[in-house]
């Protein structure tokens, strides 16, 4: 009968042999990770932040222009009032840029930009505009 083999344990070295057959151990059992999860996170809180960020954000007062416009053939003419945003609300030559743009849809040409107000000034102006009070 034979018997088995005692060899006394030895320090040092104990990692498997490289004809080891096992299959691979999981990455999140040796710890390495793609880093996908991290990016994901990342954008989360970033999301997070920002939405912070607007919601403390102070709210913006409402900013209006009155205008002068006119078409040609046959000859109209037009008075409105149209709300700006924040970046044309600064100088009458901001918001005439803006009041352009938006009525040359309609074939209006801007002949003059009367003043910019608040809402404040909106009750004032509604008779006088008609249909084009806060039509663009």
């Amino acid at each position: 009968m034979l018997q088995p083999c005692r060899r006394p344990a030895v320090p040092g070295n104990n990692t498997p042999t490289l004809s080891d057959n096992a299959p691979p151990k999981p990455p999140w059992l040796l710890n390495i990770r793609r880093g996908t999860h991290i990016v994901a996170g990342m954008r989360t809180l970033a999301r997070i932040l920002a939405l912070t960020l607007l919601m403390a954000a102070p709210a913006q007062a409402a900013c209006y222009a009155d205008y002068k416009a006119k078409q040609d053939n046959p000859l109209r003419l037009h008075y409105g009032v149209i709300e700006l945003p924040d970046s044309a609300c600064g100088s009458t030559t901001a918001a005439a840029g803006e009041i352009s743009r938006r009525i040359a849809r309609d074939g209006w040409t801007l002949l003059n930009v009367m003043g910019i107000f608040g809402q404040d000034g909106l009750a004032g102006r509604r008779a006088s505009a008609g249909p084009y009070f806060l039509r663009y």
